[in-house]
């Protein structure tokens, strides 16, 4: 089968390889949709940790074709969607219920083979029924959006709450979505490219602002009277983070949701988020989630076509990781 590699830092190569084989407690799946992540490139780059030689790909759907020993509740043939994190369910977070905070933790498309490839072996316990229907381009949006949960769960948002989103890819226009059913009044995207801030006003953000064309502080913090109740910054880079601190109002929340590359130091004013109260909230991973994301894209409840602005083979994949996202790009599909 195919499948492209991460060999070194820098270094993608699309392979023949063995297919996997479904080993007891694991099911084979046919990749049918993987989404291209911002965390592909940040391991691409060396700036996330991950294994080497490893076939990346978290975010996946496809169809079961083979069933291990000792599985049940598959038969073969379903339409799945999988959860990339494995937690140990012994260490000390996930026996408090933070698996996501598991200290061996194992990640398919991270730490063990993922999703760019013809097929990809899974533990079963990772695998979510979709229905048979679905378009599995829609299936392979269940991770990210699973990760969007956390963040939104961390945010606690209440009816009528305003919420300010930083950074307008596809998490952030999936933010800007749950922040809606969420019950926000007022969602507030900033991102610099046109094209994103007019897709953001379709999807239901009520203001879009390019952070660079006027002070983004004072127009947020102006439309929200006095300052967003919570902010989620979802870009991963220094300038949103202190920026976004800015926009919370008093006694407001931040959460920190984009990835910054591993090292990156950030200057704050401890001062200022003291006599504010601003709680910062990180959201990492997809703790308990999956599921309902699952559910979520099997109800149609968000708008996903609005946001797959390429479809491409595996032969692409090693190109479009190692390159900086196009002018107006927002969720790149792989078909193998």
């Amino acid at each position: 089968m195919k499948a492209v590699r991460l060999e070194s830092i820098g270094s993608m190569t699309m392979r023949n390889v063995e297919n996997p084989v479904a080993r007891p407690g694991e099911l084979l799946v046919r990749v049918l949709a993987a989404g291209i992540c911002g965390s592909d490139r940040h391991m691409y780059k060396g700036e996330y940790p991950t294994a080497r030689p490893v076939t990346l790909g978290h975010e996946f759907c496809g169809i079961v074709e083979d069933v291990g020993d000792d599985v049940t509740g598959f038969a073969g043939g379903e339409l799945v969607t999988v959860d990339p994190n494995i937690a140990c369910g012994r260490c000390y977070a996930c026996t408090r219920g933070r698996p996501n905070l598991c200290e061996g933790l194992i990640a398919i498309g991270v730490t063990r083979d993922g999703g760019f490839a013809d097929y990809v072996a899974v533990p079963c316990a990772q695998a979510f029924t979709l229905p048979a229907d679905l378009n599995p381009v829609h299936g392979a949006f269940c991770e990210p959006l699973a990760c969007c949960l956390h963040a939104i769960d961390k945010a606690g948002i209440h009816p009528g709450d305003s919420v300010a989103i930083l950074g307008g890819g596809v998490i952030g226009l999936l933010m800007v979505q749950l922040a809606r059913l969420a019950g926000a009044s007022e969602v507030i995207l900033l991102t610099r490219q046109l094209t994103r801030r007019q897709t953001a006003l379709h999807l239901g953000a009520t203001h879009a602002f390019d952070p660079t064309a006027s002070d983004a502080v004072a127009a947020v913090r102006d439309v929200t009277h006095g300052g967003a109740d919570v902010v989620i910054e979802c870009a991963g880079v220094p300038e949103t983070m202190q920026t976004g601190l800015r926009m919370a109002r008093r006694g407001g929340t931040f959460v920190l949701f984009g990835v910054t590359p591993a090292g990156v130091e950030v200057p704050v004013l401890p001062f200022d988020l003291l006599v504010n109260e601003i709680d910062i909230r990180p959201a990492y991973l997809n703790p308990f989630t999956h599921s309902r994301a699952a559910a979520m894209v099997a109800s149609g409840a968000l708008e996903l076509d609005l946001l797959v602005t390429r479809t491409i083979g595996l032969e692409e994949v090693a190109g479009v990781v190692g390159s900086a996202p196009l002018p107006g790009e927002i969720k790149v599909i792989v078909r193998p």
